[in-house]
């Protein structure tokens, strides 16, 4: 009896131990970081975010992952796109991981062979939704989303008054007052152009025309010229808008009655990446709970299946949303920056 008494305090220290032991995200995640640490250093191309939300994310695989250090290179999607393709042309290895807004990179980065395939261990905690974005060879995987929605300035625009669809842009009262991104810049507005276009035929734009929009490179530049007042409403981003808006700046969103434009944006690992370990651990963060719940406080949406928005922004499954398929934006793309220049001049 004595014996089994000088047990129980034993028992009871393993059992604090054990919990206070943290448990792995996945598995194999302390051979994996082991392996990543000896490489020191990763450097990201990413358009995934604005800088700010990206530099958060780096600084969270810091804190998570101690002695890796993680680089990144923030740009539009095309801009990072040509910016690893005169990497590959010359022969440099830069950049360990690549995540672009436009999907059509992708194909063509699996045709030409710049892709590591690599499975995650964490794939369970993506939204269902989003699974299907994945390749199926596992050279990329879904690991941000996003909507473009319309967006207004409230000091300038009354609630009542604002564009409750995507067709009321055209309306003349609003000419001079629209701000739009570039699709030969943005991945995000080429999405939303092809899918306008799809929704609405070419026309569109040319009455968008009509109407002398101000047109940014990035997407995130319709924040920038709505908190100007160089422009009353835009076609805009819902994370970068509402990050704004909690900062004091009078902006809101409408999610349009006709639909959010979904982006689903992926993420791959190039085939001659100088930290392939890291950027395996740097994909299974992207996929994370810790991840997305940094990206929430920074206003982008969540594809992790335990993380839900902050007050203001709806869930993705609460939204309609509408989204052209891959291969419409992979057609649909360079077709849409032709006629974008022809049409608007730029």
């Amino acid at each position: 009896m004595e014996t089994s008494r000088a047990l129980i305090p034993w028992t009871v220290l393993a059992l604090l131990l054990a919990c206070a032991a943290p448990a792995a995200a996945f598995e194999g995640e302390q051979a994996l970081y082991e392996a990543a640490r000896k490489e020191k250093e990763l450097t990201w191309y990413t358009a995934h975010y604005n800088s700010e939300s990206a530099a958060a994310v780096c600084n969270g695989f810091e804190k998570k992952y101690p002695g890796i250090k993680c680089n990144y290179i923030r740009t539009t999607a095309q801009v990072a796109y040509q910016r690893l393709a005169q990497d590959q042309k010359a022969g440099l290895a830069v950049a360990s991981v690549f995540s672009s807004t436009d999907v059509s990179h992708y194909g063509r980065m699996k045709q030409d062979g710049w892709l590591q395939p690599y499975r995650p261990k964490n794939l369970s905690e993506l939204i269902d939704a989003f699974k299907s974005f994945n390749d199926h060879q596992d050279m990329y995987v879904a690991t941000a989303a996003g909507l473009v929605l319309l967006t207004y300035n409230t000091s300038l625009v009354e609630a009542k008054d604002a564009p409750k669809k995507w067709t009321d842009l055209l309306d003349p009262k609003w000419k001079g007052k629209v701000s739009i991104g570039h699709p030969g810049f943005s991945g995000y507005v080429g999405t939303w152009v092809v899918q306008m276009r799809k929704l609405y035929g070419w026309d569109y734009f040319k009455k968008l025309e009509l109407n002398k929009p101000r047109i940014g490179r990035s997407i995130n530049d319709t924040v920038t010229m709505l908190n100007a007042k160089e422009s009353w409403v835009a076609a805009g981003p819902s994370a970068t808008t509402l990050e704004s808006k909690d900062k004091g700046n009078p902006l809101a969103v409408v999610y349009p009655e006709d639909g959010a434009v979904l982006m689903v944006s992926p993420t791959g690992i190039l085939k001659n990446a100088p930290a392939p370990n890291a950027a395996r651990l740097f994909e299974e963060y992207l996929l994370s709970r810790e991840c997305n719940e940094i990206m929430v406080k920074m206003r982008q949406d969540s594809v992790h299946k335990a993380v839900k928005p902050l007050p203001g922004a709806r869930s993705l499954a609460e939204v309609k949303t509408i989204r052209p398929s891959y291969d419409e934006v992979e057609r649909g793309i360079p077709e849409v920056k032709e006629l974008f220049r022809d049409t608007f001049g730029i």
